[in-house]
């Protein structure tokens, strides 16, 4: 993430300002860093997307993309949860079998990694669902087996974006 470091002196450790950026206080010095939104970080992911697909080529297993893709967002810098446990509430009650997000990045985007010949309308429901379930509003379905990834790629919005 992009940061800029200046000398201030201020005793509040948190100051949100109007160009969208935080800053951090830390030894007198104030951190700022950039806040992303969900289209943000959606160019980010496609522009780790094309190049993994561009590398390694269509058709390997849905876990090679995923370690790859893992590693590629973390050296970008952005916070990355992988196989989240997601539970579900039922009866107001939270039952710990729900299901695992292949991955969830800076708390707002979550990734469904498939390497499949064909997209069958359960992913896009698959994936429609996680958005829901989680609360977040974008989902992105990406299929690495497709020759073309730009055409792998669906987006799936709950609600409007950021």
């Amino acid at each position: 993430m992009d940061s800029v470091r200046t000398k201030i002196f201020c005793d509040n450790p948190l100051v949100l300002c109007e160009t969208k950026k935080v800053s951090v206080v830390i030894s007198g010095f104030c951190i700022k860093k950039h806040i992303m939104k969900e289209n943000d970080i959606s160019y980010k992911i496609r522009g780790i997307a094309f190049k993994i697909h561009k590398e390694l080529g269509p058709g390997l297993f849905e876990s090679v993309y995923e370690e790859v893709m893992y590693y590629e967002l973390k050296k970008a810098g952005l916070k990355v949860e992988r196989q989240k446990v997601i539970p579900i509430y039922w009866d107001g009650k939270k039952m710990e079998k729900g299901f695992r997000a292949d991955l969830i990045i800076e708390n707002k985007v979550i990734i469904e990694i498939k390497s499949v010949e064909t997209i069958s309308k359960v992913y896009y429901k698959q994936i429609a669902t996680y958005v829901k379930l989680t609360g977040l509003k974008l989902g992105l379905l990406i299929n690495f087996f497709e020759d073309d990834i730009s055409h792998g790629i669906k987006r799936y919005i709950n609600g409007i974006l950021n």
